[in-house]
């Protein structure tokens, strides 16, 4: 298994983001990535990737299939359903498969949540470090 920190550059490559500071939260069930502007049409989601705190994020206008819907429970608490997408997610330079919901996360200090599911039988976190991985080439 290979030592995290708790804070870590992630790649989503369809997504054409690269070097995102993702968040280790071992709490959260999934991942999760800050979008605007999120829209169903029948079976795809459409949003945007707009943040200008951000350098990672382009504001290009994305559209994927939706791998799922489901309930899921928010940091303070609130439940809400969220569209879920399925792709690859670069952590390190390991690539997997992740189910990434799309949220709003306009007041938090990180664009990205990477949850237990991705991590589990993956990753050892020291959560007392930060930016411990390699970026691949």
């Amino acid at each position: 298994m290979e030592l995290i920190g708790a804070i870590e550059h992630v790649s989503i490559p369809v997504l054409e983001l690269f070097g995102l500071d993702g968040k280790i939260d071992t709490g959260a069930d999934s991942c999760a990535l800050h979008c605007d502007a999120v829209m169903i049409e029948g079976d795809r989601v459409t949003f945007i990737l707009h943040d200008s705190v951000h350098a990672a994020y382009h504001g290009k206008k994305i559209s994927m299939p939706i791998y799922k819907t489901k309930k899921v429970k928010s940091s303070n608490g609130k439940s809400q359903i969220r569209v879920f997408i399925k792709t690859a997610l670069q952590l390190g330079m390991q690539t997997y498969e992740a189910e990434i919901s799309l949220a709003d996360r306009t007041h938090m200090k990180y664009p990205f949540l990477i949850g237990r599911k991705f991590l589990m039988h993956r990753y050892l976190i020291d959560v007392s470090k930060k930016y411990l991985t390699k970026e691949s080439v």
